[in-house]
């Protein structure tokens, strides 16, 4: 009973995994056929052209990279003046002089 279930369920997973091919090798049981990007080229062969370049990457980043570490260290010395504040959390002052 479990091995008839098993064998269902794997046909029916190749039926729907598999792509449908010109020569038709997807129609073959057990084998599956798996889609494929190119990246320079169409699958006719023709060459695709450059990808659209963003200018003023570098800055674009830096403008929201900085605000955004300047408002964490914000928030993080606030709320380590609060723990402070009600001795949650007190660094110890040693004096290791020895």
């Amino acid at each position: 009973m479990a091995s008839a279930l098993l064998g269902h369920l794997a046909r029916l997973s190749v039926r729907t995994n598999s792509r449908t091919s010109p020569l038709g090798l997807a129609n073959v049981p057990g084998r599956t056929v798996a889609p494929c990007r190119t990246a320079v080229s169409t699958s006719s062969g023709a060459i695709l052209p450059k990808p659209k370049k963003t200018p003023f990457g570098l800055i674009r980043i830096g403008l929201v990279v900085v605000p955004f570490l300047y408002v964490g260290t914000q928030i993080s010395k606030n709320f380590a003046a609060l723990l402070e504040e009600h001795d949650i959390f007190v660094p110890e002052d040693d004096d290791d002089d020895d």
